[in-house]
């Protein structure tokens, strides 16, 4: 049976039907021999992290798939920050932030350009305005990631529990910085949406009056004249991966926010970088999962090219990155399907689809484990709609870590405590009898 668990995320794989494909969508309109035999020869369902019909982020998805409830995720911008090995305090909150070409409208402000072109001697000047920030006891900086990116820090009696101001479409306003209903009387929580307000409106009427962005309207470009932010985050205490599911767990992944994810987990990282052939580096990621297997029970491979390329709106993109991975998987195809002690588990974190307007949807993704023991169904294909009649069904959210910790024969048997904290795996870490 198998001892080492593979884990290969394709992110944003799952879609919805496109006109342009003939009604299919990009991953059954593709051509995947490698992913199609691994569904012929393994166990098949679909998979949603939380419930259907209920869009996740990446981060919120690849949390529960490795067995972690919601109500203790710290947020996008705690573990954007931690991935950027940023200092953080233990009562700080992270936000994510960016700059964005506004245009403004009596007391409004709209967004023009989620995402402008910058030069980084522009990117410097702009970011310049309003670094450091101070109020009522709070203090912001902002530290830049890349490009316009980056992350706030706020430092003082703050709490996380606070509203975007991102709308995330062009041409809408931005929304306001309130407290959460739950939190609309905690000082706390007050306090930090006003001073965080009070600090966009700074730097919006700091880079509004810049000869910087005189010049960019000048040469006919957008002025980059104001923040937005969104997925506020606090550090929040968990179990390690380790301490939870006995795995020594390995993230190789090219994206900060899953850098800092798996380092909160007390996963090692291994960080890599994408480039213009997405199969070539899922082939070096696999052949790199492979050469660590000696060292570690869990090695979670990712690849962010189909959420990328469905984030384009352009299903044919979608498609060829499709046929790529699937390319790259087949160059190391043979020696992970003749390794016995090993369960390959191929899925994706959620649905992007390549057309309309939505960012992700709510639709699940095709799963399939591939190795000894796992029940061989009849599925022959690997898509959304083939998974639906395979032996696994649908698994939602934390029942993935359950499946794969039964598939190496570490699933604890209820009722059995062999350690003082009721451990999800097994055998537990006990202490050892003594006679003494």
């Amino acid at each position: 049976m198998p001892r080492k668990c593979l884990m290969l995320i394709l992110d944003g794989l799952g879609d919805r039907s496109c006109p342009e494909l003939g009604g299919r969508t990009p991953l059954q309109a593709a051509r995947t021999p490698v992913l199609d035999e691994i569904a012929a020869k393994g166990a098949n369902g679909l998979f949603h992290p939380g419930s259907l019909g209920r869009p996740l982020p990446s981060e919120n998805a690849h949390f529960t798939m490795f067995g972690y409830e919601q109500s203790d995720f710290p947020g996008r911008g705690y573990l954007e920050a931690q991935g950027a090995g940023l200092k953080a305090g233990a009562s700080d909150v992270c936000i994510l932030a960016h700059l964005a070409a506004l245009i403004r409208k009596g007391e409004l402000l709209y967004l023009k350009e989620d995402r402008p072109q910058a030069s980084s001697v522009e990117a410097d000047v702009l970011i310049e305005q309003f670094r450091e920030y101070q109020k009522s006891g709070v203090s912001v900086r902002f530290h830049q990631t890349k490009g316009l990116f980056g992350v706030l820090i706020l430092s003082g009696e703050v709490l996380p529990f606070i509203t975007d101001c991102n709308p995330m479409v062009e041409g809408r306003p931005l929304s306001d910085i309130l407290p959460w209903s739950k939190y609309r009387d905690h000082p706390d929580a007050v306090k930090t949406a006003a001073v965080l307000k009070s600090y966009l409106v700074q730097a919006h009427q700091h880079l509004e009056d810049l000869d910087l962005n005189r010049e960019r309207e000048r040469k006919g470009l957008p002025r980059i004249n104001g923040l937005v932010t969104q997925r506020a985050g606090q550090l929040r205490p968990v179990l390690s991966f380790r301490e939870k599911f006995g795995l020594r767990g390995l993230s190789i992944a090219s994206g900060t926010v899953y850098h800092g994810l798996c380092s909160f987990l007390g996963m090692d990282i291994h960080k890599v970088k994408d480039t213009d052939q997405p199969g070539l580096d899922l082939a070096q990621r696999l052949q790199l999962a492979q050469a660590s297997l000696h060292e570690y029970d869990f090695v979670h491979v990712h690849t962010k090219a189909p959420d990328e390329a469905a984030h384009r709106k352009d299903p044919q993109a979608k498609k060829r990155v499709i046929e790529a991975l699937d390319a790259g998987l087949g160059c190391v195809m043979e020696t992970l399907v003749n390794d016995p002690e090993l369960l390959l588990v191929v899925t994706a974190d959620h649905s992007t689809p390549s057309s309309g307007v939505m960012i992700h949807s709510g639709e699940s993704v095709p799963l399939t484990f591939y190795g000894p023991g796992v029940r061989l169904d009849r599925v022959r294909a690997f898509d959304e709609v083939s998974g639906a009649t395979g032996a696994l069904s649908l698994v939602r959210g934390t029942e993935l870590m359950d499946l794969i910790l039964n598939g190496l024969d570490r699933a604890k048997l209820e009722g059995i405590m062999d350690t003082p904290d009721d451990q999800s795996f097994w055998p537990g870490n006990y202490r050892v009898f003594s006679l003494k």
